[in-house]
């Protein structure tokens, strides 16, 4: 009996590759997380408002301004929210044409009070943020608007006063 032959290289390959094995794959990371290597992760959501949601006539000119026109009080912290990406107006403007047309401004203004939290590290409470908004729209919105005064943030211009005395000096 003939011993088995051998199989030959095809012509097109040099003869020395045949029946290498293949080049080794460049190290890849053991644990891929998705997440880029610059992420900070937000605080954690256990911090308390700094006033309840009741509390609207702690404030009383921001209190009647928002019983009458949220709008307004509305594009205030939407401005501050979005650090100043989107003007007070443009917030403001865009709010009022929801609410004038589906009465559902609520729905806008309930993702600014997600945002919110999240990056000031708030509880949601009482209850989730849209039931917030929908049930209490405008004792939310004179939450938020205390809040950020608390926080030191001049509403009425949308900047932080304490990042304005930094600059003066």
């Amino acid at each position: 009996m003939y011993p088995p032959k051998q199989p030959s290289p095809p012509p097109s390959a040099p003869p020395h590759l045949h029946n290498q094995p293949p080049p080794p794959l460049p190290p890849q990371p053991q644990y891929a997380s998705g997440i880029p290597a610059h992420y900070v992760a937000p605080p954690a959501c256990n911090a308390n408002w700094s006033s309840s949601l009741c509390a609207c006539c702690s404030d009383v000119p921001n209190c009647c301004l928002t019983c009458c026109c949220p709008c307004i009080t509305f594009g205030q912290i939407a401005e501050i929210v979005d650090k100043g990406n989107t003007s007070c107006g443009v917030h403001g403007a865009l709010y009022g044409l929801i609410e004038a047309l589906t009465c559902c401004g609520c729905i806008y203004s309930c993702t600014y009070r997600t945002k919110m939290r999240s990056q000031y590290g708030l509880r949601e409470s009482p209850c989730n943020d849209c039931l917030v908004h929908f049930f209490c729209e405008r004792c939310a919105l004179c939450q938020e608007y205390r809040e950020l005064k608390h926080r030191g943030f001049d509403i009425s211009i949308g900047k932080d006063t304490c990042a304005s005395i930094h600059l003066i000096k």
